[in-house]
Order: structure tokens, then sequence, then C-alpha cells
């Protein structure tokens, strides 16, 4: 089953604090999301298989590590996953990245697939799937769904912040894939939002309505 990490390192809590305020602008939204992102890599990294290696420093040889195991990639899902990929790709600059493009169906409200464009090597990577908002799961479900139908394995999912019921979602849909969060909120209302949650994330970085 599924296991659910949620991150409680200060700093990634002290900016989301300021994620979550209306009252922050565009610009500081989109620069503190890129940072918690960058936070959030730095803790779903952890587990990272590592390989000895020996290297030569200008004083003598030295016994380091080097990553070893599946290489990473990121998809993010369009178009609020956008915004977390930058930070990441700060802390893991080899990383390739795909795209997973949904919109929901008006008659069923259920989530299509539009667009998918991933690395070619699909089955040698680790992928992280990014949303910034996990609500219903619906679209992390089917995001998900797009990569293991095209041969990749081994998945996490990276949200800010999650609905209770969405996770659950999640987990029943994909037992085998772990999610990792910034916050567990409340729940979701009676139109789908994260309560109290941030908003529109997609809206909130690209200064739309």
């Amino acid at each position: 089953m599924s296991k659910v990490f949620v991150f409680d390192h200060p700093l990634i809590q002290h900016k989301l604090t300021y994620i979550r305020d209306k009252s922050t602008g565009t610009k500081e939204f989109r620069e503190l999301v890129d940072e918690v992102a960058a936070l959030m890599a730095f803790e779903i990294t952890r587990d990272l298989p590592l390989q000895d290696v020996t290297v030569e420093t200008p004083v003598g040889p030295a016994k380091s590590k080097k990553i070893a195991g599946k290489k990473l990639g990121l998809v993010p899902i369009l178009r609020a996953g956008l915004g977390m990929v930058d930070g990441i790709l700060r802390m893991i600059p080899a990383a390739r990245v795909g795209h997973v493009g949904l919109y929901r169906d008006p008659e069923t409200l259920k989530p299509v697939e539009y667009y998918v464009k991933l690395p070619a090597d699909v089955e040698e990577r680790e992928f992280i799937v990014i949303d910034p908002m996990l609500a219903t799961g619906g679209s992390a479900v089917e995001a998900i769904n797009s990569l293991k139908k095209r041969g990749a394995t081994t998945i996490k999912l990276m949200c800010l912040i999650a609905a209770p019921e969405g996770v659950e979602i999640v987990k029943e849909a994909h037992p085998d894939v772990d999610i990792y969060l910034a916050a567990m909120d409340e729940k979701l209302n009676e139109k789908g939002y994260i309560v109290p949650g941030l908003g529109d994330a997609g809206d909130r970085l690209f200064g739309t309505k």
C-alpha cells in the first residue's frame, strides 16, 4: 500500500504559510512555490541508492559516493505542475522532464488525457509526478495511468497540499505509488477545492483568473 509522507521541515512549513496567504502576489507566489519544490526535492530523494567511487582531489584519492540506480524523470501535470519543475531541477539537474496534459470532460467531469510527452527511456527511469494540489485525485490518478501505459514502473507523486479524499483515491487506484506532501489539509468543499488550501494554484502562479 502507498505510503504518505508529510514534510515537517521548518523551512517548508514557513514558506508554505506565505504561499497560502491570499495577499501574496503572483511574483512572490511563484518564487515561493519554486523554493518549496527545491526543498521537497531534497526530502523526496533521501532514499536514492548510492555507489562507492574514487575521485582524485588536488591532494590525493578520496573514496566517495555517487547516485546509483534508476535515472530520474519529472512529470508535471499541466499547467500548475510547471511551477514546481525549475526548483526541483536545481537540485537534480540531470533529470529529464516529461509532460502530461489533462482536461476535465464537462459531461462526465472526469479527466481526459490530451497531451503526453515522456523521455524515450521510460522503463529505465524513476518518475516523480508533480502537481501543487491533490484535491479530488482524478488528475493524479489519470497522469499515473498515462505513465504506466507507456512502461513506467517506478513512480512517486509530489504535491504541495492534499485533501484526505484525494489521497485515498490515489492510494486505492495506485497502491504502488508513494505520496509526498508539504501539508495534508482538512477536506474538500462542495466545489472540489481544498479547505483551507491556497485557492487555484494555476491562476496564482500565472496571474490568470
